[in-house]
């Protein structure tokens, strides 16, 4: 067991800001504090994120991780500090980030497939059969594809968090930054979540942030995991030395 408070990995966090010299990463924070109130959500957060990379962000409950999924997305500025983000980098093609937070932003009175079809976009497919096919796709490996037809407000909250997820990954991200998405599924659904994860990461480079309390997820990760304490980033390095 590794000591969380002193064992930040330096290589994940010293590297300059995007379009310094190699590229840079694709999200870069630099002492990013967060305080609402009385309260410091996030206290100087040093961080950088390859694309390509998936991410696991851990902690107790209140210790910054969806301050620290909101202030990567954009729908939260730092109150100190500074954050790049993709689409701010005018030397790299703009990236699309997809975002799901706990708040899924479902349609209650239209059904599963609806909520779906809101995900289309001219620009992004050919035409709507390709389209078609991708959900129907994604709809089976998870195992929902039998239920398109009932109304989202119906739902129990496992499906409708695949939903949610689905319609993420039908938007074609090039980030996918998701808040506990499967806090309503068993193992074995957290488990084909997370291997769409990776197939859309092997196959179009999708870079992934994931906040989890998953903790059998976590001992079988092998990538990285961020993680925070009281606000604070305490680790940055492999699964296997938590």
């Amino acid at each position: 067991m590794v000591n969380l408070n002193t064992s930040l990995n330096q290589k994940n966090v010293s590297k300059g800001p995007p379009g310094t010299s190699g590229g840079g990463p694709i999200f870069y924070c630099e002492d990013v504090s967060v305080q609402f109130d009385e309260t410091r959500a996030l206290k100087n957060i040093q961080l950088t994120i390859e694309r390509g990379e998936i991410i696991f962000v851990t902690g107790a409950s209140g210790a910054g991780k969806t301050t620290l999924l909101k202030v990567l997305s954009g729908v939260q500025e730092p109150t100190s500090g500074k954050v790049i983000r993709p689409n701010a980098i005018s030397a790299k093609k703009n990236l699309y980030i997809s975002n799901v937070f706990q708040d899924l932003r479902l349609m209650g009175r239209y059904t599963c497939e609806e909520n779906l079809m809101f995900a289309y976009d001219s620009a992004i497919y050919k035409d709507k059969n390709e389209f078609v096919q991708d959900m129907h796709e994604l709809c089976r490996i998870l195992g929902i594809k039998d239920r398109l037809n009932l109304k989202i407000n119906l739902a129990n909250g496992g499906l409708q968090q695949k939903v949610a997820i689905v319609r993420s990954l039908l938007t074609r991200p090039d980030i996918l930054i998701a808040d506990e998405p499967t806090s309503s599924l068993d193992s074995d659904n957290t488990r084909r979540m997370f291997d769409v994860f990776n197939l859309y990461n092997a196959k179009r480079g999708l870079t992934v942030v994931w906040a989890t309390h998953n903790k059998e997820l976590i001992k079988s990760f092998t990538g990285r995991i961020i993680h925070l304490d009281n606000g604070r980033l305490v680790y940055s390095g492999h699964a296997c030395f938590i």
